[in-house]
């Protein structure tokens, strides 16, 4: 038999021989999900011996992961800004580049006090949740197309305890707003902004198992934020803020696109590793 710890780390062991980053927080979470404990229990219970079976369910974990299936998905939840989110295939892993997409706009709307948000294309709700959590006196809309997308986001509102800053609506970022929709002090968004060729070269834990549809951003990457900044600036009051997540090697061209439908005070900020990965502007006049 062996103990919770050293399956604790004969897993980690096993990742790190494998090459995945993340493999210490990665273990741990395989062995608590598969032992049915929370954090907290594992760390109580490390010196003890793991049942056989509770052992075979931990290492069939393992094996689905080794084999691709992203942690998230295998134990139905990931951490974002604070928070613990419920997490499906129907929707992208929240990752750390889209809490500087998320910090960024915490930052502005905390500063303005009482004003309404909207997160478009919303996925998990990551971003629009960790708005309210940190910024009381917002309100936010979650914007999702995908209708197992928008449950999710109900899940979450509930699970964060947010129900009272927190709507979720069903629109169509490629599509002008709604009336309904109502006006906006920020809008902040993370599009699909993957070239459709591109796609095809992802690693095989992403494009096998991550949404397509929130993956794939036209024939050049750049659908959302052309459509978003061209329409959806209607939906934005003259002075606000709109704020992108932006892949390799788009902030320059997703910038013009800005500054061409009429937003200014346009800066950049890099993620973790240098890269330019967020674009915000502010909308200089009413459309």
């Amino acid at each position: 038999m062996i103990t919770y710890n050293n399956l604790y780390l004969e897993i980690r062991r096993t990742l790190l021989q494998k090459g995945f980053p993340g493999a210490s927080l990665e273990a741990r979470e395989l062995v608590c999900c598969g032992s049915c404990k929370s954090r907290e229990d594992f760390y109580r219970d490390a010196p003890l011996y793991v049942p056989p079976e509770t052992e075979a369910a931990v290492r069939a974990l393992v094996d689905r992961h080794i084999h691709g299936e992203p942690v998230a998905y295998l134990i139905g939840e990931w951490e974002f800004y604070g928070l613990t989110l419920d997490v499906s295939e129907a929707v992208l892993i929240p990752r750390a580049d889209t809490e500087v997409l998320a910090g960024e706009a915490i930052r502005y709307v905390q500063k303005q006090g009482r004003c309404r948000v909207l997160d478009l294309c919303a996925g998990s709700g990551c971003v629009g949740l960790a708005v309210a959590a940190n910024a009381p006196d917002s309100r936010v809309l979650l914007g999702e197309i995908s209708e197992p997308a928008i449950r999710l986001c109900r899940q979450n509102i509930r699970r964060c305890g947010l129900s009272s800053q927190v709507t979720v609506m069903a629109v169509d970022a490629l599509q002008p707003p709604p009336e309904a929709v109502g006006e906006f002090q920020c809008i902040v968004c993370n599009p699909p902004y993957i070239p459709q060729a591109d796609v095809e070269t992802l690693e095989h834990s992403v494009k096998d198992f991550e949404p397509y549809l929130a993956l794939c951003g036209g024939e050049d990457g750049l659908d959302f934020y052309t459509a978003i900044s061209r329409d959806w600036r209607s939906a934005l009051t003259v002075g606000g803020r709109l704020c992108f997540e932006v892949g390799i090697g788009q902030a320059d061209t997703v910038l013009r696109i800005m500054r061409s439908y009429g937003f200014g005070d346009i800066i950049t900020t890099p993620d973790t590793q240098g890269i330019p990965r967020v674009v915000c502007g502010t909308l200089l006049e009413a459309v």
